[in-house]
């Protein structure tokens, strides 16, 4: 594993606040199902992905799911579709606002109360969201997006060993689950296990249904082993140019974090040098 230059307790904050970001990250897109489900994947009224829209398509995509939120609150595809967007484009507190109305509507939909769990955790409001995904998740129908989800949260209070529990509780439902396995690799990058997180991580990117957001935090534990190049590689990895782009400069932003970014650039340099 690479040396850095900068204070064990510098690096120590960075590490952990760059993990804190993915692993809420990763909550984020616990629920990337079809539309059945809770709506990531692609929204009833576009047809493009939405793991593949850019910044202003996602925005003007929240205006449209919010327009038909507005006509009909009670309306509850399109209530978890616009809080949903809403996470996506860092407007956590509306997020949590319009969920806390679609629970209210519906306040025994396992689903409801699943995404108003993590719109709550999305807020930073950790402890109600364990509570509340509790409520959503049954002892007789355990859902491995419920699991999975309740293990970012414990994992953000920095309960690592309940989270892991948790993520192995959703790998039995769901086998190679690559979110699942993609939270546990984080899991382990949070407390600095960094090759730990690499292989959990490589194996998430490995499964089919692995998405960017995958490899870019598989990219982020590449990076902080000082492998840089490596690490940009995977970021712009099967994107388009401006995909690929918007990942390296959120790479970058993470590893920029107590001066992280330009340490290791000159150590990678060193190396290609050598």
């Amino acid at each position: 594993m690479a040396k850095y230059t900068t204070s064990s307790s510098k690096r120590a904050r960075f590490l952990q606040g760059a993990a804190i970001a993915l692993v809420a990250l990763s909550l984020a897109g616990c629920a990337n199902q079809p539309k059945k489900e809770l709506t990531t994947g692609s929204i009833s009224r576009t047809s493009k992905p939405v793991q593949s829209m850019t910044a202003p398509e996602l925005s003007a995509a929240a205006e449209s799911i919010g327009q038909a939120y507005e006509k009909n609150p009670k309306d509850r595809e399109a209530g978890l579709n616009y809080a949903n967007l809403l996470r996506m484009t860092g407007r956590n507190e509306q997020a949590l606002a319009v969920m806390q109305q679609v629970a209210i509507n519906h306040p025994s939909d396992r689903e409801v109360l699943g995404a108003y769990g993590k719109a709550q955790a999305a807020a930073g409001q950790l402890e109600q969201a364990l509570a509340t995904i509790g409520r959503a998740q049954t002892p007789d129908r355990p859902d491995w997006k419920l699991k999975s989800a309740e293990g970012a949260i414990l994992d953000q209070l920095g309960r690592a060993q309940e989270a892991r529990l948790r993520y192995r509780e959703a790998l039995d439902l769901k086998p190679n689950e690559p979110s699942v396995l993609s939270n546990l690799g984080m899991s382990y990058l949070l407390t600095k296990d960094l090759r730990t997180a690499e292989t959990y991580l490589k194996l998430a990117a490995s499964q089919p249904g692995a998405d960017s957001s995958v490899r870019q935090n598989l990219a982020l534990a590449v990076g902080l082993q000082g492998r840089f190049q490596e690490a940009e590689t995977i970021a712009r990895q099967e994107l388009s140019s401006e995909q690929a782009e918007a990942n390296v400069a959120y790479l970058r932003s993470m590893l920029s974090q107590q001066g992280a970014w330009k340490e290791l650039a000159k150590a990678d340099d060193k190396k290609v040098a050598n």
